[in-house]
Order: structure tokens, then sequence, then C-alpha cells
């Protein structure tokens, strides 16, 4: 049994089993046992790869995307660019190298980082310090200063702890985090119904609601909406509302028990991009996509950023180049694969109402 195994259930035994969202919160930033506190949780070394560590391309266009989007908003100086969990630090070194192309882009530049992990800040820190631009690192969203803003947030949301509720005798019961009978974490209903969830189903059925999600993208968009900028979000999930559940545990990149070992383990949930875009829309901005981040990325020349690549590639690296691309957008083959990142992530985009499309979402009418 882990260390935060066992301080959740001494927390369990003193006051009783703990809703899904409190657990995962613990299991992934509990001060000192949490799962983003005491690890590397990215690469070969941790427990996943995320897509900018698959290939340049991924972060250059993000780089490229962001200046685009800049020269829409009027070109406003400063620009607060923002990553929300950056990772070892690898899209944003990336997205700055490509936009050496917009040197008054960079220039206009505030950087910051919202990172809670200080294993994961040394490395940003790292990966950063040749772009030659001062960052500054912030554990909440809220701290960063005001103004035009465009904030990338690449695997970010699916991180955020979500609820679930079970379909029983007619009524929703929350699913909790209790102990069996050898003192063990297991999953339980709440003897209490909750009111107002209102969706009927069969018995059984487990509803996955992301409240964190929705109240960090409804604060978000809501900056936009008054201050300007653009939010985009790049993540695994789905778009409409359906029955089940996606939380999931990644262990040495294998799937895992959710309650083996709690801060040994990622959580994560999938995305529920409509009620993300719901959320938005509510707090006055505007919504462009999702979209695949297959077709996203082929939108902004991915496939033409492979080809100058490999002009200067040997076979070797050539290879390289064609199964990232293949990863990246699930295009390596006459279809699309749809277990691929290209088909399963998803990107959204959200500006102030009345800005320009960003680039890699369809124009209305095209």
């Amino acid at each position: 049994m882990t260390a935060l195994a066992t301080l959740i259930k001494e927390m369990i035994l003193h006051d009783g089993p703990i809703s899904l969202d409190r657990y995962m919160a613990l299991a992934l930033a509990h001060p000192e046992h949490g799962y983003y506190k005491a690890r590397m949780p990215i690469g070969a070394e941790g427990d996943f790869v995320t897509a900018p560590e698959i290939s340049q391309m991924f972060g250059e266009l993000v780089g490229l995307w962001a200046v685009e989007v800049w020269h829409g908003l009027g070109r406003p100086v400063p620009l607060r660019l923002v990553e929300l969990g950056p990772g070892r630090g690898t899209l944003l070194a990336d997205a700055l190298r490509a936009a050496k192309v917009a040197p008054e882009f960079r220039a206009a530049l505030d950087l910051h980082l919202v990172e809670t992990s200080e294993i994961l800040r040394r490395h940003q820190e790292h990966a950063i310090a040749s772009c030659a631009i001062a960052a500054h690192w912030h554990a909440d969203i809220a701290d960063v200063p005001r103004g035009p803003m465009i904030a990338i947030a690449n695997e970010f949301f699916d991180c955020l702890p979500v609820r679930h509720f079970v379909s029983d005798a007619g009524a929703w019961h929350e699913r909790l985090v209790g102990l069996d009978a050898e003192g063990r974490l297991r999953f339980g209903l709440s003897a209490e119904p909750e009111l107002g969830l209102g969706a009927a189903a069969e018995a059984g059925a487990i509803l996955e609601l992301g409240i964190a999600a929705v109240r960090v993208m409804r604060d978000i968009a809501g900056r936009i909406a008054t201050q300007g900028g653009a939010l985009l979000v790049i993540d695994y999930g789905y778009d409409g509302a359906r029955f089940g559940e996606t939380l999931q545990a990644s262990r040495r990149h294998r799937s895992a028990d959710p309650l083996e070992a709690p801060g040994e383990a990622d959580l994560t949930a999938h995305v529920d991009f409509e009620a993300m875009r719901r959320a938005a829309l509510s707090a006055g901005a505007a919504v462009h996509g999702p979209v695949t981040q297959g077709e996203f990325l082929s939108r902004l020349g991915i496939f033409q950023r492979a080809a100058t690549l490999r002009r200067h590639a040997d076979a070797a690296q050539c290879a390289a180049i064609d199964a990232a691309l293949a990863r990246l957008t699930g295009c390596g083959s006459a279809t699309p694969d749809p277990r691929s990142m290209g088909e399963l992530f998803k990107v959204l985009a959200v500006t102030g109402p009345g800005a320009p499309v960003p680039p890699g979402f369809p124009v209305e009418g095209s």
C-alpha cells in the first residue's frame, strides 16, 4: 500500500467514504505524495507520452498558430502567452523556436506557465532557457496578470477530477471511494440519491461529469471574452452527451487499477467537449470546433512541414518523421486509424466574440 493510500484509508475510517473527484485530487496533487508532486510522469522514464514528445512538428505548428492568432487580435502588446500544464516544456520550446520567424510577436510576449509540480517546473525552465524570454510560473491561471492572453492547454483538462453517478432503482447515486472488508480501497455508492441530474437511464448506467473542467473553462472563457485573446484545447475526449465512464490509470505505460496505487499512477478522464463548449459560450466567448487533431494539424500544414524536414534527413530520420506523422494525424494509410491520436484527440478554440476564426478550424460555410 502506498503512503498516500494509507493516508486516504485513515481519512475514510475517520470521516467516511470520499467522492471520486476528491480521491483524484488527492492522488494527483497531494502536497507530499501526489502523482505530479513526486515524480517525472512524461517520457520513456514516466508513465505516458504526449504529442510534443513525439515530434517537434507539433509544437512548431502550435507556435505558428499563436502568431497568426496574435495578428488577428490586432497585435496587442504585451501579450500573455500561457501554457497550462506544460509538461517537460517541449511544446513551448518548439513553439517559441518556430515563432522566431515573427520577431515582433516574440518581442510582445509576456510568458507564463501554470504548473504545480516542482519537478516539472525545473524541466520546463531548462527546456525554454535558450528562448531568451523571461518566464513566470504560477500554481493557478487566476494568478496570470490581466490583459490579452493566448493560452495553450495540451492534455490539461483530462487531468482534472471528475465525479461519477450511477443509476440505481430509478435514481442517481454518487460513486464514492470507501473500504472493503479487508481494508482495501473500493468503489461504492452513496445511500442518498443525487437530486437534479434529470437524465433517465437504465440501471447501472454511469454518468461522468467533469465539473472541475467546466469551471476552469468558464473562468478562462470569461476572461477571454472581456480582456481578449484565445484558448487552444487539445485533448482526448468525445463530443456529445453519453453515458459511461472513462476514468483510467496509467503506470509505466500500461493500464492500471485507479484505486491500486494512488500517488504512483496517472489518473485521467476523457474530456466532454460539448460540456466545454457550453461552458465557454455561457461565459460570453466564441467557440470553434472541436475538430480532430488530425484535421487540425493537416489544416496547419503538418504534411508540408514533414516534407520540408525529409529534404534534410537521412533514411532513418525520414522513417521517424513518417512514423510521427502517422501517429499524430492517423493518416499513415489510405484511411485514418480511429485508434490514433489524430482521431481520438480533439481540438477546440475559444476566442472573444467577433474575433476571426483561428487557423486550423473551418470557416462557417466553407
